[in-house]
């Protein structure tokens, strides 16, 4: 009888293998083979296909499961050896594509492993497929990416959210027990929210960003999606600490977060909620859902109060610009010289222009652009000096709520999952659409501005079936807190009867 991953958690898996109730070779294959069907659906056009995969080196995860079977046998243990886990397609694996989902990319093979993917290797992990994404994680929607729109697991005629798209849909659509992600402005929290699975995002500097491609290098995080908090707080325990590589890591110690959720209460904890992220435009039906875990966390014993955030109307604004800026100087690298794609042009000022305007798309052109200008000698003072500052500001708000309460709580994103332009047999995405997607995305940018941690849980429906998602924010380096207090709510939704597996 063959292995069913639709509804295995991260843990549970490596419960399984460690009871030696299945292989990792038997593990891997039943993952590989929902891998190849996603892609040749998805790259065949068929409107039932996620397009959560874009390619897969299934000899080379067969060969990692074969050994960690072989070293199992051999009395070795690891906390997730033999666990087969997707990647999102921005993260260095040795000798695999890295195509950052961008025609740019094309032909690339990275030579090395980055730093996250080095610890999950250590671990005993299988890298079982590299995931969908806006390209070069520009977007909100997963439908950015060069090669095809990501859809909704819960309803394939919706966007699974961005930049993290194929991550989210790889794991809500049980295609994956667990993979990673990056969050920038939201991109690991509202896909999670979209497609209804648990996205968890560290502090800035918890998690090393070496071997991950760079969109904004002072907000990039590289975190997790997974069925549960408790596979949150497995996966964090291996990426977590100091890297050498990347001297943005804290040097603080890491616990084991699994092992802190033991007993874990919310009484007499203090939960705020920002008054600028409970607003009338938030739809009717996400604001039900999450008051109701107001309500939810109100029986367990914390105290509810209300916070101020009063310059959160500013966040999409300078995370608009920062985020450009830093991009356009992360992105020059990709010139069609050193990396991938290269025009055909006799001088290299041609090739400079061909292989740009070739290997990117009109997304990541407009935002390079406009990072671009606002670099510029006349403009950097009125743009980018200013976002700065008002980033500093940002960071206050935050740093004042946090003294009236332990940890934020809010709507993830103001509606559920939008339609899907593709299902809406629609053109490309115009620009005020894109934009929209980030003030959309309101309540996400201000955590990042501030390096916060944050996570959102599923904590609800629509009355047409969209997932809604609860999200909580605590402050930097907080994430045994903000565990906690996450997995205090999913256990208490499972003794409801409303998940079919622990929290």
């Amino acid at each position: 009888m063959g292995v069913d991953i639709g509804k295995m958690t991260l843990c549970e898996a490596a419960e399984g293998l460690r009871r030696g109730e299945f292989s990792s070779e038997a593990l891997t294959r039943a993952t590989l083979e929902g891998v190849a069907r996603d892609i040749e659906g998805a790259r065949g056009g068929e409107g039932s296909a996620l397009g959560a995969f874009v390619s897969v080196d299934a000899d080379a995860a067969l060969a990692q499961a074969r050994d960690a079977d072989a070293r199992r046998a051999k009395g070795e243990t690891g906390a997730l050896l033999g666990v087969p886990l997707a990647v999102k397609d921005l993260l260095s694996v040795k000798g695999q594509p890295c195509s950052c989902a961008s025609k740019i990319m094309e032909g690339y093979v990275a030579p090395y492993d980055a730093t996250v993917i080095a610890r999950l290797r250590s671990a005993g992990a299988v890298f079982a497929g590299r995931t969908n994404m806006d390209e070069f994680a520009m977007g909100s929607t997963g439908e950015s990416s060069a090669l095809w729109p990501t859809r909704n697991p819960k309803a394939r005629d919706r966007v699974a959210g961005g930049s993290s798209s194929g991550s989210a849909a790889a794991v809500a659509g049980g295609l994956a027990v667990a993979a990673l992600g990056t969050d920038t402005g939201g991109s690991i929290r509202q896909p999670a929210s979209f497609c209804g699975c648990v996205g968890l995002m560290p502090s800035y500097g918890r998690v090393s960003r070496f071997g991950v491609a760079a969109l904004a290098s002072s907000m990039d995080c590289v975190g997790t999606l997974t069925k549960t908090v408790e596979d949150a707080a497995a996966l964090l325990t291996v990426l977590a600490g100091k890297d050498g590589n990347d001297p943005t890591t804290a040097d603080v110690p890491v616990p084991d977060y699994r092992e802190a959720l033991k007993g874990a209460t919310v009484k007499g904890l203090k939960i705020g909620l920002p008054k600028e992220y409970f607003t009338e435009d938030v739809d009717g039906a996400v604001m039900a859902s999450v008051r109701a875990a107001v309500e939810a966390y109100r029986a367990m014993g914390a105290e509810v109060v209300e916070v101020s955030l009063p310059h959160a109307d500013y966040a999409a604004a300078t995370y608009m610009v920062l985020a450009a800026a830093e991009a356009s100087a992360n992105l020059a690298k990709f010139d069609g010289v050193r990396y991938g794609r290269r025009g055909a042009c006799e001088t290299w000022q041609e090739m400079y222009v061909k292989s740009r305007s070739e290997g990117f798309g009109d997304e990541v052109k407009r935002r390079l652009l406009l990072g671009t200008y606002v670099l510029t000698k006349g403009n950097y003072e009125a743009y980018y000096t200013r976002a700065l500052k008002v980033r500093t500001l940002i960071r206050r708000d935050f740093a004042v709520a946090f003294t009236a309460a332990d940890v934020l709580m809010s709507p993830v994103t103001p509606t559920a999952a939008y339609a899907l332009r593709v299902a809406k047999d629609e053109g490309r995405v115009t620009k005020d659409e894109m934009y929209k997607g980030c003030v959309g995305d309101r309540f996400l940018l201000g955590a990042n501005l501030a390096g916060l941690c944050g996570i959102s849980l599923p904590c609800g429906a629509t009355p047409d079936a969209l997932p809604v998602g609860l999200q909580l924010l605590a402050p930097s380096m907080a994430e045994e807190l903000l565990l906690k207090v996450a997995y205090a709510y999913m256990r208490g939704l499972c003794r409801q009867g409303e998940r079919t597996h622990d929290a």
